[in-house]
């Protein structure tokens, strides 16, 4: 098995085990079918939703920069973090959601 197809592998089953998860706060729309894929259970690096520690350092370098990070990908997250609908607002709410303690 090549690397993408690994990558792939892992994204598809926390996907279908992140949607069962229910967050304390309002999750933005695309949470579950894309961010909280990695996100919920911290997969392969991903900083925790709701782990202000594990947000914090990320935080430090700024929306701008954590927004570029995503549409460009970072480590084994794709370009666009999963979600081909998501805009530049969309991204902030979405790491905001995911850096504010639940």
């Amino acid at each position: 098995m090549n690397a993408t197809t690994i990558k792939f592998a892992v994204f598809a089953g926390v996907t279908a085990l992140a949607s069962t998860v229910v967050q304390a706060a309002e999750q933005p729309p695309q949470y579950a079918a894309s961010c909280g894929a990695c996100h919920a259970y911290a997969v392969a690096g991903a900083p925790k939703t709701g782990d202000a520690a594990q947000w914090e350092p990320r935080l430090a370098k700024g929306m701008e920069a954590l927004v570029s990070s995503v549409k460009n990908g970072l480590g084994v997250m794709p370009a666009g973090g999963m979600c081909t609908t998501c805009s530049d607002d969309d991204y902030k709410a979405l790491i905001t959601y995911m850096a504010t303690p639940q």
